[in-house]
């Protein structure tokens, strides 16, 4: 009628069951040493000195504000590429990001920016001026020159050929 396997296996579940069953029933009864306190459903209040209060809260406040600047105030200072024979020209850092990120051209003259890739991350190892149609691979300790002419004002974006690091070329 029933198979061996089937026997065994009713008996480990019906043991699972009431180990189980019989577990929570222990744990939830109250455990109580003879002369201890009972414990309460209540919170306990824990003191603490007034100056470490204020020192974990104008700390914490002096986190959040240092946070605030970083994400929304810091501005990078921009850079403004110099003439040289007629070409605007600028040499780029690219070393965990660009440096300068932020370049100031005039709108109608060549512009020539020479990137020196010291960084040997594969995220660097490209530059994309989409607005310019350009894709430029970047060789490690060499400086690769990417020129274009911007024709009108505004704010050109270039990053990283995962799009991670960024700068801008700014237009006048």
């Amino acid at each position: 009628m029933f198979s061996r396997s089937q026997i065994w296996g009713s008996l480990a579940g019906l043991g699972l069951l009431l180990g189980t069953t019989s577990g929570s029933a222990l744990a939830q009864m109250p455990y109580e040493m003879p002369g201890e306190i009972a414990p309460t459903n209540q919170f306990r209040r824990i003191e603490q000195p007034l100056g470490l209060k204020v020192g974990v809260t104008v700390g914490g406040i002096a986190l959040i504000g240092l946070e605030l600047w970083w994400f929304l105030l810091s501005k990078t200072k921009s850079q403004q590429a110099q003439a040289h024979q007629g070409i605007q020209e600028l040499t780029i850092a690219v070393d965990g990001g660009y440096q300068p990120d932020r370049i100031v051209v005039n709108a109608g003259q060549p512009v020539r920016l020479n990137f020196l890739r010291r960084d040997p991350s594969s995220c660097l190892e490209k530059v994309l001026f989409p607005d310019f149609h350009i894709a430029q691979d970047l060789e490690l300790d060499r400086v690769t020159p990417v020129e274009f002419t911007p024709a009108k004002p505004g704010q050109y974006q270039f990053t990283c050929g995962m799009n991670m690091f960024r700068g801008v070329v700014e237009v006048r």
